[in-house]
This record gives C-alpha cells, structure tokens and sequence, in this order.
C-alpha cells in the first residue's frame, strides 16, 4: 500500500502548479483523499479533501478560490491545481487516505500517507 505524491517545483509567484497522488497496491475508489501541507518550522495542516466519488470536497481558507481538487478513479489518481501561488504556499505537500466516503480535516482521519513533494514559490 503507498501513496506517491508528485509535480512538485519551483515556480514564481501568481503561477501555478499540478500536484498528483498515485495509489499503488490498492484501489483509491473507496477512499476519501486529502492533501496536507507542512512548512519549514511549521506543523502540518489541511488543505484539502475529497469524497470518495469526487461529489464533496472541502478548503482551508487560505487557499479556497485558488486551489482545486479532483480525482480520476479510472487512474487510481487524485489532483491538486493550485493556481495563483503564493510564497506562503511553499511548503512540502502530502497526500493522505481516508477509509470511508468522506473525512474531515484531521490528520487524525487519514489511514495513509504518501511522501511529500516539495512546492517553493518564489521569485
């Protein structure tokens, strides 16, 4: 079972990226996922989440309206858009599974974690 989170980079600021997390070892369609971020010196938090089928999803503040999450169960893939970057967006990114159709914000729900990639934004 391992989650393999990648596309991560350096980009400026304002511009985008496309985060992937590939499943291998078991299928994701049962599995809400959820992508989590930790800075340098920082305690990792939520980003973002997605239902199993992709019908609920759910954004911290900080990156509601520029962020979008989606999922492609065919590919055993879940996505992270993240458009108008900022340098407070850099950070190492994880993906995460959570057994079951739907889970919240805590790491605590999140059964698997994948190793992070690592996304810096700046100029």
């Amino acid at each position: 079972v391992q989650l393999q989170a990648s596309g991560g980079g350096l980009v400026q600021p304002g511009g985008s990226l496309r985060l992937s997390c590939a499943a291998s070892g078991f299928t994701l369609d049962y599995y809400a996922i959820g992508w989590f971020r930790q800075a340098p010196g920082k305690e990792r938090e939520f980003v973002t989440t997605i239902s199993w089928n992709g019908g609920s999803t759910s954004y911290a503040d900080s990156v509601k309206g520029r962020f979008t999450i989606s999922r492609d169960n065919a590919k055993n893939t879940v996505y992270l858009q993240m458009d108008g970057l900022k340098p407070e967006d850099t950070a190492v990114y994880y993906c995460a599974a959570a057994r079951g159709s739907y889970a919240g914000a805590a790491r605590s729900g999140y059964l698997y974690w994948g190793h992070g990639t690592l996304v810096t934004v700046s100029s």
